[in-house]
């Protein structure tokens, strides 16, 4: 809320509190008299009120000075009460009389009153200044914790391009150094790949068929490379249309079985399924092990796609690896 805003909220909010008092007040007195009691003195507990609020608890309370702060608060309530007096002996003939005697009401009486009532708004001032610094920490605190989150994701997801691009540009240079004819096929089919990474896959959602082609794409260029001889059952149920979906959080599952896994036997290929009912997405790639491919690098995409998924859907999803001695399967499973 701006600083205008809230002046012109609280100004509205005392002014009804003033003209009510005085409308009740005026039903039991004269006007002039609640004019006085109200007004006069209702504008001397506000001053008390802003005066805590805006100069003896930020002025304290922040340098940590909680002794003095209490002293002064006390110091102002008492000080109100002498105030408040000198104010009322201006009005004695409305104030300072009661009952139907008109009696004088006593120094100390009236003191005692008026100090219980100036410490009630000093109170109310202070429990006001505890529950807005509690909102604006809070405020604060979610903020941080946004651009934290933000910066880590960022961080994540730009491992992710130079992760995939090294693996890719390896297998066009396999395919080049073969001096392959899918060589060109394979260059664009990386061109769209990359298109998708830098452009499309900005925003913290992207639409579920466009994560899917770009999944299929990326398994045709490793067909490429295996000279069509890689041997891949994607199946799809369910309409993708209409569903969003983080981006890049599926590729590192098939990334891994292509890396890890034995993509050129036909009994066993590598198997992808993407089930899509209601909200629900679940993802499954199973591979059969590649005994000759035993990278010390591996596991570092799982790993981001496993924070990613933390930070992204946390409480949302779940992942299970199933790690044999002859196979390895992922299934993960998310709300759309």
């Amino acid at each position: 809320m701006s600083k205008m805003r809230q002046v012109f909220l609280h100004a509205i909010i005392w002014l009804a509190l003033l003209l009510f008092f005085v409308y009740i007040g005026s039903r039991s007195s004269s006007l002039h008299e609640a004019i006085v009691i109200f007004v006069y003195f209702g504008a001397f507990n506000i001053a008390l009120f802003y005066i805590n609020y805006l100069y003896v608890l930020p002025r304290f309370l922040n340098s940590r000075k909680y002794t003095a702060c209490a002293v002064v608060i006390v110091a102002l309530i008492l000080l109100s009460g002498l105030l408040k007096f000198g104010l009322a002996s201006s009005f004695k003939n409305v104030i300072l009389v009661s009952g139907a005697d008109q009696a004088m009401i006593g120094f100390w009486d009236y003191y005692l009153a008026s100090i219980f009532t100036s410490a009630f708004f000093v109170f109310i001032s202070t429990a006001y200044k505890f529950t807005t610094d509690w909102f604006v920490n809070e405020k604060v605190k979610k903020n941080l914790e946004k651009e934290k989150l933000e910066a880590e994701l960022a961080f994540l997801k730009s491992q992710i391009n130079p992760h995939f691009l090294f693996n890719s540009l390896n297998n066009i240079y396999s395919l080049a150094y073969q001096r392959s004819e899918k060589t060109p096929e394979a260059v664009l089919k990386l061109s769209e790949i990359m298109r998708y990474m830098l452009q499309e896959s900005n925003g913290s959602r992207v639409d579920l068929s466009k994560e899917l082609r770009y999944l299929n794409n990326y398994i045709e260029l490793q067909k490429l490379r295996f000279k069509n001889k890689a041997f891949v059952d994607l199946t799809i149920f369910g309409e993708p249309k209409g569903h969003q979906i983080a981006p890049l959080i599926l590729i590192a599952f098939v990334e891994n079985a292509f890396k890890h896994g034995l993509a050129s036997d036909p009994e066993h290929p590598i198997a992808i399924s993407v089930l899509i009912e209601s909200h629900r997405l679940k993802f499954k790639v199973f591979n059969k092990k590649s005994l000759m491919n035993k990278d010390e690098a591996s596991g570092i995409g799982l790993n981001n796609v496993k924070r990613r998924l933390e930070l992204l859907y946390s409480g949302k999803y779940n992942l299970e690896i199933f790690d044999n001695d002859s196979t390895y399967s992922s299934e993960l499973s998310l709300d759309l």
